[in-house]
């Protein structure tokens, strides 16, 4: 199971003054719609960890994984944290391989390019199980939408702390 040897810094842990920076933060989610039930646990899990400082990110909803990129690349200019959160199921054809590659190259391009941290929270799957197990649904062993949006606060937080 991926997690092994996860850091275990987590927004509970900021100070006070630290939860009061993050609570200020303009953050984004922006999410693809295929797999609803995934995405539903993914968004929540984002939601209710920006809820435990006090940061409202904003939602933006778009038709499939390979859209997020454009769309982070076009909110990460107002923003100070951006989140994508997707689901792709490997298929019986490359398109799976195409997806992720070109979602994780365009993400981490924007992050790069813009300066604006950006937690990636798209999970590659083999099987909708495989998925629902990462969902932070009922059951569920990872929330990896709370890890999607934690990733990239503490990163901004740390930037911030640099001076950068």
């Amino acid at each position: 199971m991926s997690g092994h040897g996860a850091p275990q810094t987590t927004l509970s842990a900021l100070s006070e003054a630290d939860r009061a920076t993050a609570a200020g933060l303009r953050a984004v989610i922006v999410a693809a719609q295929w797999h609803t039930e995934i995405m539903d646990g993914l968004i929540a899990g984002a939601r209710a960890a920006a809820a435990e400082i006090g940061l409202e990110p904003a939602l933006v909803r778009v038709p499939g994984t390979v859209e997020l990129t454009v769309a982070a690349a076009r909110l990460a200019a107002d923003h100070d944290v951006v989140v994508v959160l997707g689901v792709v199921v490997r298929g019986g054809t490359p398109h799976f391989e195409y997806v992720c590659q070109s979602v994780t190259q365009g993400v981490t391009e924007v992050s790069v390019r813009t300066g604006v941290p950006v937690g990636f929270g798209v999970l590659t799957v083999d099987t909708e199980d495989q998925a629902r197990d990462r969902a932070g649904l009922p059951g569920s062993r990872e929330d990896k939408g709370r890890e999607a949006l934690e990733a990239p606060v503490l990163t901004e937080l740390a930037l911030r702390g640099a001076g950068a």
